[in-house]
């Protein structure tokens, strides 16, 4: 099914969310960017600077907490198909496609909807 990932309703981009593990509420997949992607993407290049190899650990923890706090304050938010808002206590967008190409963008979202899970 597709998500939405919107900004103060613009829309950031699209995912899938091919992945689930209800036992740690997390869902991603692949994340494909919208024309709204580039008011949030200096936020999620923070990260990328923070941790510069996916599923690395984090070489710069200063900057690791500029991400999360820049984040935090964003007010995203993650719609279905359907238009319904899904609850979520965090929505991360891994953007290595600066040196692995677009296919190295992935959404991950913490989902504290219990509706989203049944």
């Amino acid at each position: 099914m597709r998500h939405t990932v919107k900004l103060h309703g613009v829309i950031v981009g699209h995912s899938e969310l091919e992945q689930r593990d209800e036992s740690t509420r997390r869902a991603w997949g692949r994340y494909r960017p919208a024309h709204g992607y580039e008011l949030v993407q200096p936020v999620f290049l923070l990260f990328t600077d923070a941790v510069p190899m996916p599923g690395g650990e984090p070489r710069d923890e200063d900057k690791l907490a500029r991400y999360h706090a820049a984040r935090d304050r964003l007010g995203l938010e993650l719609v279905d198909a359907s238009g319904r808002t899904i609850g979520t206590s965090a929505i991360h967008i891994a953007d290595y496609s600066a040196k692995r190409g677009k296919e190295a963008m992935e959404l991950e979202v913490l989902v504290s909807d219990e509706s989203y899970w049944e």
